[in-house]
C-alpha cells in the first residue's frame, strides 16, 4: 500500500504514567491521564474506539469493544521531559545529555550581557510559574520597562513583557538577542517570548513565540524534504525545530485553532507529513494544575476526532501521541516524566497492540518507512506490523 499523507498529532503533555525512571526526575507516581480521567463525566469514545483503553498499563476506563486502530505505550529514551527533547525524539533524535537548566537562575555574565545588548534591566531571574511571574512582577515591569526574565524546570529562557510597554516585534528581537547569547554550555532548548496584556491581574496573549536551538542532527523532517515531500507544521512545531526541515508553518492560537487548521488541511492535496502540536493541554491546564480544564480539552479533541476521521482518504494515516506528561493532579507546576500513548488509524491499518515501544523515535522510523526515505539513526519502525494489505481489507 502506498500512503500519501500522514497526520501526526501531538497532544502536548498527555502522558499516561509508568515511566521506569520517573523517580529520578522527581515524578514518581505521576500520571496525567489518570488524574484527568477522574474529572466528572469524563468520556473519550473516539480515543477509546482507536484503542486507547487497550494500551498496556492504562489504569482507568473500560477497554470496551474491539479497537479500529493500532495502539502502543511509548517510553522516552532521551534524558529530559521537556517539549524540545520530546519532539526531537519523536522526529528521530536521541538526546543522551539533558539540555541545561537553571534552578538558581541564569549566571550573572548571561544576564549582564543580555541587559547590555537589550538596553533594558532584568527582573526576577529565577524559576517561576508563568502566570504568577506576571502577577508578581507585572506592575514593576510597567513602571520601569525592565524585562521579566524567568525559567522553569525545563531548559528555557523566558521573557515576559506587556504589549503596551514592549511591542511584540521588539520582544521577539530581545529573544533573538538571548538566543545568540545562549550558546555552548548555556544552549537552552528554547528562548520563549511571553507577551501579556491588560491590567492587574494580567493575562498572557496568544502571541507567544519560541526560539529553539537548532536540532543537532537531521530529523525525519529533513529526510522527507530531501525526497521532495511536504512537511506542513501546525502550531509550535516549526519553532521547536527552528524551522529546519519545515516546508510550511501555520501558526495557531490554541487547540481549537489547531484543530480547525488540521481539518482544513485534510481537504488539501499534498504529499507528505502534517505535524501538529496542540499546546493548550500543557500550557493552559497542565502547568496550572487544572484537572477539569484539562479533561474538557481532551473531550473537545475527542469530539473533533470523529469529524477528522470522516475526512480521511484511503491513503491517509493518523497518528496521535504526546511529548511528555504534565500531571494536573501532581505537586508543583512542572512537566512530569511519563510514558505516552500512541494511536494509529487508517483505512489500511491493522488494529493491533504494538506493546511497549522503547523510544519515541519509533514514530520517526515508521514515517520514514511509510514514505521510503532515509531513516533517522534512532528508532525501530513498525509499519510491517500495522499494515493491512488490500486483500485483507476486502475480506
Amino acid at each position: 500500500m502506498k500512503y500519501k499523507r500522514v497526520f501526526l498529532m501531538v497532544m502536548d503533555s498527555f502522558g499516561i504514567g509508568g515511566a521506569k525512571d520517573a523517580a529520578a526526575f522527581g515524578d514518581e507516581g505521576s500520571n496525567t491521564f489518570l488524574s484527568v480521567s477522574r474529572a466528572e463525566n469524563f468520556d473519550i469514545p473516539n480515543l477509546a474506539k482507536l484503542g486507547f483503553y487497550h494500551i498496556d498499563g492504562i489504569r482507568a476506563g473500560e477497554s470496551g469493544e474491539d479497537p479500529v486502530g493500532a495502539y502502543a505505550r511509548v517510553c522516552e529514551r532521551s534524558h529530559g521531559k521537556d517539549t524540545t527533547i520530546g519532539h526531537w525524539e519523536i522526529a528521530g533524535i536521541y538526546s543522551e545529555d539533558p539540555l541545561p537548566t537553571y534552578p538558581d537562575g541564569f549566571p550573572k555574565e548571561i544576564i549582564e550581557e543580555f541587559e547590555h545588548r537589550s538596553g533594558r534591566r532584568v527582573l526576577c531571574n529565577k524559576p517561576y510559574s508563568g502566570v504568577k511571574v506576571i502577577a508578581d512582577y507585572g506592575r514593576e515591569h510597567m513602571e520601569t520597562g525592565a524585562l521579566i526574565v524567568y525559567t522553569s524546570a525545563d531548559s528555557v529562557f523566558q521573557i515576559a513583557a506587556h504589549e503596551s510597554v514592549v511591542p511584540v516585534e521588539e520582544l521577539y528581537r530581545y529573544c533573538e538577542i538571548a538566543r545568540e547569547i545562549l550558546v555552548g554550555k548555556h544552549c537552552v532548548g528554547r528562548v520563549i517570548a511571553r507577551p501579556f496584556e491588560g491590567a492587574h491581574p494580567f493575562a498572557r496573549t496568544s502571541r507567544r513565540h519560541d526560539f529553539s536551538a537548532v536540532p543537532p542532527e537531521k530529523t525525519m523532517l529533513d529526510f522527507l524534504q530531501d525526497k521532495g515531500l511536504d512537511t506542513v507544521c501546525v502550531g509550535k512545531i516549526s519553532d521547536i525545530f527552528a524551522g529546519v526541515g519545515v516546508s510550511e508553518s501555520i501558526r495557531t492560537s490554541g487547540n481549537d485553532d489547531g484543530m480547525r487548521v488540521t481539518l482544513t488541511l485534510a481537504d488539501r492535496d499534498f504529499t507528505g507529513l502534517c505535524f501538529v502540536n496542540l499546546v493548550d493541554f500543557d500550557m493552559n491546564f497542565g502547568h496550572r494544575r487544572d484537572i477539569t480544564g484539562y479533561a474538557n480539552a481532551v473531550m473537545r479533541f475527542d469530539a473533533w476526532l470523529s469529524r477528522f476521521m470522516e475526512k480521511m482518504n484511503e491513503d491517509d494515516i493518523l497518528m496521535i501521541t504526546a511529548d511528555h506528561g504534565c500531571d494536573p493532579g501532581y505537586t508543583g507546576t512542572d512537566h512530569t516524566r511519563e510514558n505516552v500513548p500512541l494511536l494509529i488509524y487508517g483505512k489500511h491499518i491493522r488494529p493491533v497492540n504494538l506493546g511497549v515501544r522503547e523510544t519515541y523515535a519509533d514514530i520517526a522510523a515508521t514515517v520514514a518507512d511509510i514514505f521510503e526515505t532515509e531513516r533517522p539513526r534512532t528508532g525501530t519502525g513498525f509499519l510491517n506490523e500495522i499494515q493491512l494489505n488490500v486483500a485483507q481489507k476486502e475480506d
